[in-house]
């Protein structure tokens, strides 16, 4: 299959990408990482989480954030937020959101883990979710995480991958992210997983979520852009390490999905030296360097000419 002419990228980096840090992040400094991934290109920036502070307590300014980014916000760039249940999605719409993402997960055992629940009640629990969205005119994505492998059970199959992703679908969710959340997820496993889901979702309405622990990330991308995905999640920097594996990177870069994408020719609307120096900048504030690798390597060659 011919590979897309264009791709969205979703980027979680303010989200996904800063949930787990460790050190307190001013809301200052989120905020200015929103400003900087739109002045980048980026038109698809996942914001925040209305989630307990008591089991984030780095998305506890969630109102804050999105209330700021709300009154300045730029045309034509969408800032949607994870919410789990009704009393986030409610806090939500009061800070003036207007998009909002909800997730599930293939495993079980995951979801029991994770939400002390089994996927089907998991489902339930955003019926009236997404009930309230309709009538609120809010768009909602949805998450499922685990599509390939479980940090509890191992392998996933496909099929319940399906299942999950068609459930969400069928719910109101205008488009499916599939989370390789270990990023154990290899181009075979991968397109394995994605024949069984493009059998009940169609695919302009998939999107790809790789994570990058075990270096299959970009492999995952490219074996997706041929299969015809054309909307993948990243995380500037490569912010978000995989809590299931000590150590380990997780959320794909944004700025190495970008290179890519240039390479294959593909229009994202991105400007990737823009990007690099937004990686630079928050890898900084958070004292480290870009996990990306893309971005080490134009930062190398911008210091030594």
């Amino acid at each position: 299959m011919a590979y897309p002419t264009s791709v969205t990228l979703v980027e979680v980096g303010p989200r996904d990408g800063l949930q787990n840090e460790k050190q307190s992040i001013p809301t200052a400094t989120k905020l200015a990482l929103i400003r900087r991934l739109e002045d980048a290109g980026l038109r698809h920036i996942e914001s925040t989480a209305f989630v307990s502070p008591k089991w984030v307590p780095q998305m506890a300014d969630h109102a804050e954030v999105m209330q700021a980014v709300m009154r300045s916000r730029k045309p034509g760039v969408a800032y949607p937020v994870l919410v789990p249940n009704l009393k986030g999605f409610e806090a939500a719409l009061a800070a003036g959101v207007e998009e909002i993402a909800i997730f599930a997960a293939a495993s079980e055992a995951f979801s029991q883990k994770n939400i002390n629940c089994s996927i089907g009640e998991s489902l339930e629990r955003f019926v009236p979710v997404i009930a309230a969205a309709k009538a609120a005119s809010i768009k909602v994505r949805g998450y499922v995480s685990c599509v390939v492998g479980c940090p509890y059970q191992g392998e996933v199959a496909p099929l319940v991958v399906a299942d999950v992703a068609h459930a969400l679908y069928d719910m109101g969710c205008y488009e499916v992210s599939l989370g390789d959340t270990i990023g154990v997820g290899t181009p075979a496993s991968v397109l394995a997983m994605l024949e069984a889901v493009a059998k009940r979702i169609p695919l302009k309405f998939i999107a790809g979520h790789y994570h990058d622990t075990w270096g299959m990330a970009i492999a995952n991308i490219h074996a997706s852009l041929q299969f015809g995905i054309s909307t993948f999640d990243s995380s500037v920097g490569g912010l978000g390490g995989c809590p299931y594996a000590a150590g380990a990177s997780g959320n794909v870069a944004t700025e190495d999905v970008v290179y890519l994408l240039k390479g294959l020719g593909i229009d994202c609307g991105v400007n990737l030296e823009r990007l690099v120096e937004t990686a630079a900048w928050i890898s900084a504030e958070l004292g480290r360097p870009p996990a990306s690798r893309v971005s080490r390597a134009l930062l190398a060659q911008c210091s030594h000419p």
